[in-house]
């Protein structure tokens, strides 16, 4: 595509675009990534590859020679880099900072390639371009060998699940094609992979700027070198979809198709095995058999579905059957729980809250989760010992560890090493909608297989019936000092009055007793407001209504206890007082110790308040009495009796 005439019309820009699709449509795609430390030559390679499979256009052509003449190339030469790194400061610095997908294609096979940034302070999004790809080359500067980030992306990429490796001693130009230094640095490079689980890895030295083995191997340069080039290495690399296709059938259901009331269809893409009408299958969750009457894809029927493909699945019985369920062969079901092990990697300059509650998204399955204090850290920066273990109470930007993470239900899974689509998955945080982390499943504690919900005979609804009323969390938060106790105490007095069967949960009470192993940090304070949450929602399964007065400064936890309980039976009720008048209260003296320095983590001094933005109900202890505010609460409560 590089001789491509300058294009006059749309049409024709139109035309020759639909003529490229056709001619790679059929071909197998293969991602992988280029990775390693800063300034070994990524962009370049990528540059060197779609420059060699011309799939660059004239005038692309004419601006790179351009460009690389301004940012000082010498001669002729290209800057092949120029061609990927695409933001201002990537070209000013000479980095990549941004993951950049690129397309390029050859006889044999189509690629996307994904060059991802070396400097450290990247690392996420270096683990956001692995996290797809088949395949990752990982670049060494000959010039210095196998480096700290060299030994950090390698073992990512294994955390990853990505089996094939290609080391591509670059810049060998550099150092006169000398073949012993290729041979000590793969030395090195072995000895490290070994130690991290590494099994196999394929070995090239190369020059992405002069393109020595990039298309053909070997140069006139390196003729002591007997291996494939780096494109005959990835045109015949085995294709991560071939491998699925060898293991049981799994389609995560992404869309239930109801065109019309004749037709009940459950869409999905095949992550793994082969389905054919006629197939007996396993619903998962709900363990739900059938049997497979068509497979249906844009094309019309399918005699057979395989790994990778999109489809529409019909089934010969009415199933009960949704989005995040997977439909699976009927005798090699998934598993389904809601306690597991698990690798993360946290990627928000926020760190991470043991406890708290954040969106879980596995496949097509969304669920809330909670993760707990790391069981340790894995140490990706020490030179000598990458993989090893570091104590860890949280998990920050760029950190990788080992944790426990709870769903609020099971959710169907399979460990991440024998599959990326039912065991990878990232967490969400509730309140900003950004993605915090990705993890990777390890195996399900043997607590959540062993611990099951006892049926009972007695429904909520009955004892709800018995009391004559409907269950109700009334959530009170504020500041110290705000008059939360005060206000729901008033307002218990008042439900009892009117034979209402309640329940005070009070923050000082809790904690000395359910509560009484918890400080005042962060992470304590998240889970004194989970437990709390379990414990109200206990008592609305009795037909209760439950008052708590509880700070609880962080909108997240109030949202995780929201999502506990049943639609309209949590109301939060914000008792709205300006800092600086609870503080004048300082019935209990804390604000002045907080003041002195003699308590440490206190909310509205050194530990924030985040205020309700839409409480069900607000009420302002300045211009309200005590009881003024409880008559206001409980005439706005009794039309939900």
């Amino acid at each position: 595509m590089s001789q491509h005439p300058a294009y006059e019309t749309d049409a024709l820009i139109a035309e020759d675009i639909e003529a490229y699709l056709a001619q790679h449509q059929n071909k197998d795609l293969l991602r992988f990534i280029t990775c390693g430390s800063v300034d070994d030559g990524k962009s370049t390679l990528i540059g060197r590859l779609l420059y060699d499979s011309k799939m660059i256009f004239e005038d692309q052509l004419a601006a790179l020679e351009s460009d690389s003449k301004r940012v000082g190339t010498q001669g002729a030469d290209i800057d092949f880099a120029l061609l990927v790194d695409g933001l201002a400061a990537e070209r000013e610095q000479g980095i990549t900072i941004d993951v950049a997908y690129r397309f390029f294609a050859t006889e044999k096979r189509k690629f996307i390639v994904a060059d991802c940034p070396g400097h450290e302070q990247y690392t996420r999004n270096m683990v956001t371009g692995a996290s797809t790809a088949d395949l990752a080359v990982i670049l060494v500067d000959a010039r210095k060998g196998v480096l700290v980030q060299t030994r950090r992306h390698s073992f990512l990429c294994h955390q990853l699940g990505i089996r094939n490796l290609v080391l591509a001693v670059n810049k060998m130009d550099l150092v006169g094609y000398d073949q012993a230094v290729f041979d000590a640095i793969v030395a090195d490079y072995a000895a490290f992979a070994e130690s991290i689980g590494i099994e196999s890895f394929t070995a090239l030295p190369i020059s992405g700027f002069r393109g020595d083995n990039i298309t053909a191997a070997p140069s006139a340069e390196t003729p002591w070198y007997s291996g494939p080039s780096l494109i005959e290495h990835l045109e015949t690399v085995p294709l991560a979809n071939e491998a699925a296709q060898e293991r049981s059938f799994r389609m995560p259901v992404q869309w239930v198709n109801r065109p019309n009331l004749d037709f009940r269809g459950f869409s999905g893409l095949i992550a793994s095995g082969t389905v054919k009408p006629g197939d007996p299958v396993r619903i998962v969750p709900s363990g739900k058999t059938s049997t497979v009457k068509s497979v249906v894809t844009f094309g019309g029927e399918l005699e057979k579905g395989v790994a990778g493909q999109s489809v529409t699945i019909t089934l010969a019985d009415e199933v009960d059957c949704s989005r995040g369920d997977v439909i699976a062969a009927a005798d090699d079901p998934p598993q389904a729980s809601d306690q597991f092990e698990a690798t993360l990697v946290w990627l928000s300059d926020e760190a991470m809250k043991p406890g708290r509650g954040y969106w879980l998204k596995l496949a097509t399955q969304t669920v809330t989760a909670t993760v707990q204090e790391p069981k340790y850290e894995i140490n990706v920066n020490d030179p000598a010992g990458v993989g090893s273990h570091l104590a860890s109470k949280a998990l920050h930007l760029n950190a990788i560890g080992v944790v426990e993470v709870h769903t609020e239900r099971p959710v169907v899974f399979e460990p991440y090493s024998g599959s990326r689509t039912l065991g990878g998955f990232i967490l969400i945080d509730k309140l900003t909608n950004a993605t915090v982390a990705a993890g990777m499943l390890h195996f399900s504690l043997r607590r959540a297989d062993n611990v099951h919900w006892q049926p009972v005979s007695t429904t909520r609804e009955q004892h709800a019936a018995i009391k004559n009323q409907k269950p109700l969390v009334l959530w009170f938060t504020g500041l110290s000092g705000s008059g939360k106790s005060t206000i729901a105490n008033a307002v218990e007095e008042r439900l009892a009055h009117m034979n209402r069967h309640t329940f005070l949960l009070d923050g000082d009470n809790v904690r000395h007793c359910l509560n009484k192993d918890l400080g005042f940090t962060e992470a304590d304070r998240i889970e004194n407001i989970r437990r709390v949450g379990e414990v109200a929602r206990l008592m609305t399964d009795a037909g209760l209504i439950v008052l708590t007065a509880f700070i609880s400064p962080f909108r997240a936890e109030r949202e995780l206890v929201r999502s506990m309980m049943a639609t309209g039976e949590f109301v939060e009720i914000f008792v709205d007082t300006p800092l600086e008048v609870a503080e004048a209260r300082d019935v209990k003296g804390l604000y002045k110790k907080a003041r002195e320095g003699q308590l440490k983590n206190f909310t509205g001094i050194d530990s924030p308040y985040e205020a309700p933005e839409t409480p069900e109900i607000r009420v302002n202890t300045v211009d309200m009495t005590v009881d003024e505010a409880a008559d206001y609460i409980v005439s706005r409560i009794l039309p939900l009796r």
